[in-house]
């Protein structure tokens, strides 16, 4: 079934100073910072929700359409769609714009400093959300401010069914806002600190925000996750990684799961015990599509943890 991923394509540049932060940050002279860190080790990866979520919906065999747009650097990120076998049509490339990318630095405590540039996410309003055709689900991922609101409108008048995933992009909305945002969907996703956030934004706790979708997740990393669905909470047990190497990407690859999940008509539970699997073999891997698995393992590793697979 073809989904809808709209959301953000972005470039993530991410270098390494082999030291701490703490070492060379005065906090009397914090007034007047003026520092510089050197980074030998430096890496450029392909991000952004919109690329990652379709990376691993992709893997899993489902239909990913991205949604996005790039600047005149998106060449690149095109290519890779192109060999991936992920349809690009309806990414529009922004004249005069660079691509949405993020320079992040990590110190050797796993801190990190990070400078975010929207580009050309400031333009993804031009996209139109409800003029693709055959969408089964589709997912509002975090994006420009003004795309957010239009596509969350364009997909509810259509009437298709869409998961509302904030994410860093909550605290551009108001309470009312986010409240219409739910309102509209059929699925939240969130994590621990987005689901506080919402909560406290909109004056209205997560069980009752609940109400008003089909389920409300909310991620807790190493600690699984919970679903509010049909008046019950449910405990999702997290799925242990082989190792634990970069959690860059791995709510993206959670939604990718829950999302397949829910075309395949699984049981909310399960669509969420899916997206813990896919996060857990995301983690083992630097970066957020550098990973591979297939349905084999996928299905392994299900079972392995809840004693099942799914219907």
């Amino acid at each position: 079934m073809r989904t809808l991923i709209c959301g953000s394509m972005a470039y993530d540049t991410i270098m390494v100073f082999n030291d701490q932060f703490k070492k060379h940050i005065l906090p009397e002279q914090i007034h007047i910072l003026n520092v510089a860190f050197l980074v030998p080790d430096m890496r450029r990866e392909f991000g952004g929700c919109a690329g990652n979520i379709a990376y691993n919906l992709n893997l899993l065999g489902g239909e990913p359409v991205i949604m996005a747009t790039v600047g005149d650097d998106g060449g690149s990120y095109l290519d890779r769609l192109e060999q991936l076998g992920l349809e690009s049509t309806c990414v529009t490339t922004v004249p005069d714009t660079y691509t949405a990318q993020a320079f992040i630095t990590t110190d050797l405590d796993d801190n990190q400093i990070t400078a975010f540039h929207p580009g050309a996410m400031n333009h993804s309003h031009q996209n139109r959300a409800d003029r693709v055709p055959e969408i089964a689900l589709a997912i509002v991922a975090p994006d420009g401010r003004q795309a957010m609101i239009e596509h969350a409108d364009q997909l509810a008048a259509a009437g298709i069914p869409f998961v509302f995933d904030p994410g860093q992009g909550l605290p551009m909305f108001n309470g009312e806002e986010l409240l219409d945002f739910v309102r509209k969907a059929s699925f939240v996703i969130v994590n621990d600190y987005e689901g506080h956030l919402l909560a406290e934004r909109t004056g209205v706790s997560l069980e009752t925000l609940a109400r008003e979708v089909k389920a409300l997740v909310v991620t807790l990393g190493a600690r699984g996750a919970l679903v509010y669905a049909d008046g019950q909470m449910h405990d999702i047990a997290p799925v242990t990684a082989s190792r634990v190497l970069d959690p860059t990407g791995c709510g993206d690859a959670f939604r990718a799961g829950f999302m397949f999940g829910v075309n395949q008509g699984l049981a909310i539970v399960d669509c969420a015990r899916l997206g813990a699997v896919l996060g857990a073999l995301k983690i083992e891997h630097r970066g957020g599509q550098n990973h591979t698995f297939d349905a084999a393992a996928v299905r392994d590793i299900f079972q392995a943890t809840y004693g099942h697979l799914p219907d």
